[in-house]
């Protein structure tokens, strides 16, 4: 029961949050709406990043943020990031349609280097770290394309946008 209700989350989720970068404008990749803020590329990247790190969830007992680079160079196509999605949600797939509820319940570590930031059971990490951290950045890229005056497809309903029509 716990595995189909993961699966049924993460299916919306990632269908949701490929809706929205679909919607992403090649001409608008290196805007941002503030300095501290990462650029609409760097975003959507980013949340190619966390479907990765969510399938790492599935295929090792943690992940060291000390091994891999804080940012890395952002896509500038949204053919090549809707591209690496689709492939990333295919194995994300695989994993989840492979394991089962003992795989869900083991202990997985987040860590950097020494210090350890969390140890929980895969299928927790698995929400918090992965699909709520990518819902997170879902919501600020859908702010970057109101602010571009792009429409915003709906996430848990009819955006603004599809109402107009």
């Amino acid at each position: 029961m716990v595995k189909h209700l993961i699966v049924g989350d993460i299916t919306h989720e990632l269908a949701t949050t490929r809706r929205v970068l679909e919607r992403l404008s090649e001409e608008y990749m290196s805007w941002k709406p503030h300095d501290k803020s990462m650029s609409l590329g760097g975003l959507a990247t980013h949340l190619i990043n966390l479907l990765n790190w969510q399938i790492e969830i599935f295929q090792y007992p943690e992940f060291d943020l000390s091994t891999v680079p804080l940012r890395r160079e952002p896509l500038e196509k949204r053919s090549d990031v809707l591209g690496e999605f689709d492939a990333n949600v295919g194995k994300l797939e695989k994993l989840l349609a492979e394991c089962d509820e003992k795989t869900l319940g083991e202990e997985w570590t987040l860590r950097h280097g020494d210090h350890i930031i969390q140890c929980e059971p895969r299928a927790i990490a698995l929400r918090t770290f992965g699909l709520s951290h990518m819902v997170h950045h879902r919501a600020q890229l859908g702010v970057y394309l109101r602010l571009l005056d792009i429409p915003v497809p709906g996430i848990y309903g009819p955006s603004a946008d599809e109402e107009a029509q």
